[in-house]
């Protein structure tokens, strides 16, 4: 049975919440505050977070940085506020998906579903790969070219272990959206050119007859190495 950590201080809103998870054939955990929830984490390795972000103690950004630091657990964002910036700020720090309150519990059970559906760039087999003098470690988020680690920004560091992962396979724009992004983004897809772009000057000195990042015309885009 998988489990679900819930990082949620009101009571009414957790109740619901477990309610129809435990139904949906989760095991529940349950944090009221953000230092609880990191414990929790720690202990108890769920396979999904539902994080709330007004929480006591530390706020559902903190956690969802600390969580990010060891893990790419999926986390699903939960908060009052609506607004774009809200949503692109937790995606854009790392977070899977995003909803507001007030929330259909149905639709919350949905996205966890779909979240954990998604390939297995959370269950690696390897915790880390070589691809020549590029070293990628799932396990740690960590990507470094000879020795040296690449400073990425969270979304560039997730279209990367992603694309890793699968290497010589290719993605369309609209496959890396809903697996990197989220069901919910409502962005354009030029953020994945972006994306890739600052990829590629990052990956500048990576010799290009180890691999490289390809774009495949009509297609998308291919983590391509020299097997």
């Amino acid at each position: 049975m998988k489990s679900i950590l819930v990082v949620e201080d009101e009571a009414p809103i957790y109740r619901v919440l477990a309610a129809y998870l435990k139904k949906a054939g989760f095991d529940v955990i349950h944090a009221t505050d953000g230092q609880e929830a990191l414990d929790l984490f720690g202990s108890a390795q769920p396979q999904l977070v539902l994080l709330d972000v007004m929480i006591p103690v530390l706020d559902g950004w903190s956690v969802l940085r600390r969580i990010r630091e060891q893990s790419s657990c999926p986390i699903i964002m939960l908060t009052a506020r609506g607004h774009i910036d809200e949503r692109l700020n937790g995606l854009n720090e790392g977070a899977d998906d995003y909803m507001s309150k007030p929330f259909v519990p149905e639709e919350v059970i949905a996205r966890v579903q779909a979240v954990l559906r998604r390939p297995s760039r959370w269950l690696v087999a390897e915790s880390s790969r070589l691809f020549g003098t590029l070293h990628v470690d799932f396990a740690a988020r960590r990507v470094c070219l000879t020795g040296v680690e690449i400073a990425l920004m969270p979304r560039d560091l997730q279209v990367l272990l992603f694309l890793a992962e699968n290497p010589n396979r290719s993605f369309s724009r609209e496959q890396l959206i809903e697996h990197i992004w989220g069901m919910d983004y409502e962005g354009s897809d030029r953020a994945v050119d972006l994306s890739i772009k600052r990829l590629r000057q990052a990956l500048t000195h990576w010799p290009e007859s180890e691999g490289e990042i390809r774009t495949l015309r009509g297609t998308g885009y291919q983590f391509w190495i020299n097997e």
